[in-house]
C-alpha cells in the first residue's frame, strides 16, 4: 500500500474510534502541565504563568472549551529531533543535564541566554511532540487548526546551539515531521513573534520546500532578519523578513501578509501552514516594544486562515513561543481561538 494511502486510512480509522471527548472539534489544544516544570531560575521572564494564565482563562470560559480538544500527546523521539537538530548538539544538552545536581540546578548554554535545569529536555521534547501533534490532528481532519501551548520557546534553537531561551526548535521539528509522515511538499511558516526566529530561517535557509515568513521589531535581539536575508541556494527567494519599527502596532505585520506574502503565496501554495505564535509582540511585554492589540491577533489569525483556505484545506498548527505578560498572553491566545473556531 503506497504510503499516503496508509496514511490516509490510518486517519480515517483514528476518527472511527475517538472516544468522545476527542471527537473531531474545530480546533485541537496541545498542553500538558508538565511544561509548568521548565525552571529558568528566579527572575527569569520566561515562567510558568505565562503558560497557565493561558489555560486557566480558557478552562473559565465554557462556550469556548466547547470547541476545543485537548488529546494526550507523546514527546518527541531523538530521531524526530535529529531530522532537524546536530546529533553533536544533543549530546551536548544531554551531558549538560548530567552536570546538573542539588548544589548546581541550573546550567546555561554557552550562547549564554538559554537555562536549563533538571526538567528542562524533557519537557522540551513533549513541546516539540506537541507540535508533532499538532501536525497529526490537522492532517488527519480532526480538527482544521489546532494550537500547541507549550514552553520553553523554540524559534532561535538552530541545527547546532540553543538561544533565546530555545532549546530545540519546534516549529521546524513538525515541519520535518509533516513531510516525512504525511509527505508534504510545501510549508509555509509565519512567524508574528516580536523576535526574529534565526534558528527556523537557518535551519531552512537553503530549502525550496519551506517557505519563512517573519514580521519582526527591527532593531531588537538576535539582529538577524533583515529583509534582504531570502534564502541561499536553492531556497534563494524561500525567506521573507520584515522590519517593524518600534512602537508599531499590527497594521504593519498586516499590511505585509497581504502586500508581499499573499503574492507569493500564489506561486508557492503551501500545502500546511504553521505559525510560530509570539505573543511578545503585545503592547506592553516585557521583552517587545510594538503595540499589536487583542483584535490585532484576531485580524493576524483571518489572514492565516485565508491563506489556509485557500491553499492548504484550511490547516494550520499554531505553536506559542514568546510573550511575556501573563494576562496578555491569555486575552491573544483568546482572541486567535475565536477567530480559529469560527472559520
Amino acid at each position: 500500500m503506497h504510503f499516503w494511502l496508509r496514511s490516509y486510512v490510518l486517519g480515517f480509522l483514528m476518527l472511527s474510534i475517538l472516544p468522545p471527548d476527542c471527537q473531531a472539534a474545530p480546533v485541537t489544544l496541545l498542553y500538558s502541565e508538565r511544561f509548568l516544570q521548565h525552571d529558568a531560575g528566579s527572575g527569569h521572564p520566561d515562567t510558568p504563568d505565562r503558560l497557565a494564565t493561558i489555560v486557566q482563562q480558557l478552562k473559565q470560559h465554557n462556550t469556548l472549551n466547547d470547541q476545543l480538544r485537548w488529546p494526550v500527546f507523546s514527546a518527541a523521539s531523538r530521531t524526530d529531533l535529529l531530522a532537524v537538530h546536530q546529533a553533536s548538539y544533543l549530546d551536548l544538552l544531554e551531558a549538560g543535564q548530567q552536570q546538573l545536581s542539588p548544589t548546581r540546578p541550573y546550567l546555561t548554554l554557552t550562547t549564554g541566554d538559554t537555562v536549563i535545569s533538571k526538567d528542562s529536555l524533557a519537557v522540551a521534547r513533549l513541546a516539540s511532540g506537541a507540535a508533532m501533534a499538532g501536525v497529526d490532528a490537522v492532517m488527519q481532519q480532526q480538527s482544521k487548526s489546532a494550537f500547541a501551548l507549550v514552553r520553553p520557546p523554540g524559534h532561535h534553537a538552530t541545527a547546532d546551539r540553543g538561544m533565546g531561551f530555545c532549546i530545540y526548535n519546534h516549529v521546524a521539528v513538525a515541519a520535518r515531521y509533516a513531510q516525512k509522515q504525511y509527505a508534504v511538499k510545501k510549508i509555509l511558516i509565519v512567524d508574528i513573534d516580536v523576535h526574529h526566529g534565526n534558528g527556523t530561517q537557518d535551519i531552512f535557509a537553503q530549502d525550496d520546500s519551506v517557505f519563512y515568513f517573519s514580521a519582526h521589531q527591527h532593531p531588537l535581539y538576535p539582529r538577524s532578519g533583515r529583509p534582504q536575508e531570502t534564502g541561499l541556494g536553492k531556497g534563494k527567494g524561500y525567506t521573507m523578513n520584515i522590519d517593524i519599527a518600534p512602537g508599531s502596532d499590527e497594521s504593519v505585520l498586516l499590511a505585509a501578509i497581504e502586500k508581499q506574502l499573499l503574492p507569493a503565496m500564489q506561486g508557492f501554495q503551501p500545502e500546511l501552514i504553521l505559525v510560530s505564535a509570539g505573543l511578545d509582540t503585545h503592547q506592553g511585554d516585557l521583552l517587545g516594544g510594538l503595540n499589536y492589540s487583542d483584535a490585532g491577533y484576531a485580524a493576524i489569525a483571518r489572514k492565516v486562515i485565508g491563506l489556509a483556505d485557500q491553499y492548504a484545506q484550511g490547516r494550520s498548527v499554531w505553536v506559542l513561543e514568546g510573550g511575556y505578560v501573563p494576562a496578555n498572553n491569555a486575552h491573544a491566545v483568546e482572541s486567535i481561538l475565536q477567530t480559529l473556531i469560527v472559520q
